[in-house]
């Protein structure tokens, strides 16, 4: 594997771990007992990654506002693959985030040369009535790069922070690649950030669901947020040991800086291009943000939190803490103190014509093999079953998929079938079955030998058959309703 990524090729990552050293992505393992009510992708380990899904966690437990934003080259057939970036957005959506969803025409004419009006009857006949059959709410947004003002305003304003070299670093752009390939890539961005525009309710965490060769996406957008932003929160220590923070506006009017000052109680020192808010971070400094933020009238996320601590510190007696309890709350304290000066800054910073995003999180999910085994692929209708194939030919071709199954009946009972490198429990595992529990049987009954590879074929066909049918009859309905759904086309 290299350490390029390349999100307009069919890739194959073969050894998944090798992206949480080369890439930074964290196993999503860690972060699943945090999540509540996990996903069946999260529960079943499809999704193995993630970066700083911590933040859409606590906004799902708390009932604070998060987003949830995906995109959809128009190329060609909707199928499985992009079914699982589908449930993926529809869930988050139910659990609370306003969602966003961009058809990349812009995308689609830069790098496979499709005209705009084959753009949009792709992203409509294609993506959007099976985004819609599948549950999405209409109160998200669909809307195609090429139609959506914001997008390709911000994209323009992004485009000054990001170079042809640094592009070419994590693209592995030559002196080949087209200008206008360039600008869809700044404008995936845009999309990206989209969600934290003042438009939409201003800076929020927003989670990316993606497959790993879509990640480098996420790293520029996440370069990019911090270099549009007003101004930066970073934690000091002066000479003493004690523990401050800095809030830096390089660029930033003087009058920002001095309303910043005006804002936060306690001791602050102004100078040129930052401020220095030297109390350090204790609970009365917390309190004292909070009678700020309250008396300003502001909405806080936060409270809650904030008065679990209240009651923890209540009911313990500060000089009595082990030490393992004064570091939980001191950990606590600078958590939510940094969260509530975030706060503050980012109004500032709008109140000043600026921004102050949050770097978007991201999940990732495993690909799906082809139903032949290898890589899936748009150019070969047997690997891969599209949202529309006539049920009959979708059952057929589940039939005719490669299994994990033994040459020999006799080899099968006597070394049990190989699960994970069958297509056929693939499709049960990622899409048909529901229950956990016969799931676990399923795979327990093939590596044991007592289960043929018929049976699970079989299921998985009239699974499959049925679940065709009635998306078909969902997306029929969907195109009767698509005037309620806020969708922004090419004018």
């Amino acid at each position: 594997m290299t350490n390029t990524l390349d999100p307009w090729s069919s890739s194959d990552i073969a050894d998944y771990s090798k992206l949480f050293e080369e890439f930074g992505i964290s196993p999503f393992d860690e972060i699943l007992p945090e999540v509540p009510s996990p996903s069946t992708y999260m529960r079943r380990r499809v999704i193995f990654g993630h970066r700083d899904y911590e933040q859409i966690a606590e906004a799902m437990r708390t009932g604070a506002p998060f987003s949830v934003m995906d995109g959809f080259m128009p190329s060609g057939k909707i199928h499985l693959g992009h079914k699982m970036v589908m449930d993926q957005i529809i869930w988050h959506q139910q659990m609370g985030a306003s969602a966003f969803v961009g058809i990349a025409d812009r995308e689609a004419f830069s790098v496979r040369g499709f005209s705009w009006q084959k753009c949009r009857e792709i992203g409509t006949e294609e993506y959007i009535l099976s985004l819609i059959a599948l549950g999405f709410k209409p109160d998200g947004l669909i809307y195609f790069q090429s139609g959506c003002e914001s997008v390709k305003d911000l994209a323009f304003e992004l485009g000054v922070k990001v170079n042809f070299s640094e592009l070419s670093a994590i693209y592995g752009f030559s002196g080949e690649t087209n200008l206008s390939h360039m600008i869809s890539v700044a404008t995936q961005a845009a999309d990206i950030l989209q969600p934290q525009l003042e438009e939409f309710g201003g800076p929020k965490p927003v989670v990316v669901p993606v497959g790993p060769d879509q990640d480098p996406h996420l790293r520029l957008t996440r370069g990019l947020a911090g270099k549009m932003n007003m101004f930066r929160i970073e934690e000091r220590e002066n000479t003493n040991g004690w523990k401050y923070f800095s809030v830096r506006g390089k660029g930033a009017p003087k009058e920002a800086l001095q309303e910043l000052k005006k804002r936060i109680p306690g001791k602050v020192k102004l100078y040129e291009e930052h401020i220095d808010v030297l109390q350090t971070p204790d609970y009365p400094f917390l309190m004292r943000l909070v009678s700020e933020v309250r008396k300003a009238d502001r909405k806080n996320q936060y409270l809650a939190e904030i008065e679990s601590v209240s009651r923890f510190m209540e009911d313990a007696k500060p000089p009595e803490f082990a030490e393992y309890e004064k570091y939980f709350v001191f950990r606590k304290i600078w958590k939510l103190t940094k969260k509530i000066l975030e706060q503050i800054v980012a109004e500032i910073a709008a109140e000043f014509g600026g921004y102050a995003f949050i770097p978007p999180a991201s999940t990732y999910h495993r690909f799906m093999s082809g139903l032949q085994g290898g890589k899936m692929s748009s150019s070969v209708p047997d690997s891969y079953i599209a949202l529309t194939d006539d049920p009959k030919e979708g059952a057929k071709k589940v039939k005719r998929a490669k299994t994990g199954g033994r040459v020999t009946l006799e080899e099968q009972k006597k070394l049990g079938g190989i699960s994970e490198e069958c297509s056929v429990f693939e499709l049960l595992l990622f899409h048909l079955l529901e229950d956990d529990e016969e799931l676990l049987e399923i795979r327990q009954e093939c590596v044991s030998g007592t289960r043929m590879c018929g049976s699970c074929k079989q299921l998985a066909a009239e699974k499959m058959s049925e679940f065709l049918k009635d998306h078909q009859e969902k997306r029929e309905l969907a195109r009767e309703h698509l005037d309620e759904y806020r969708i922004i086309y090419k004018k």
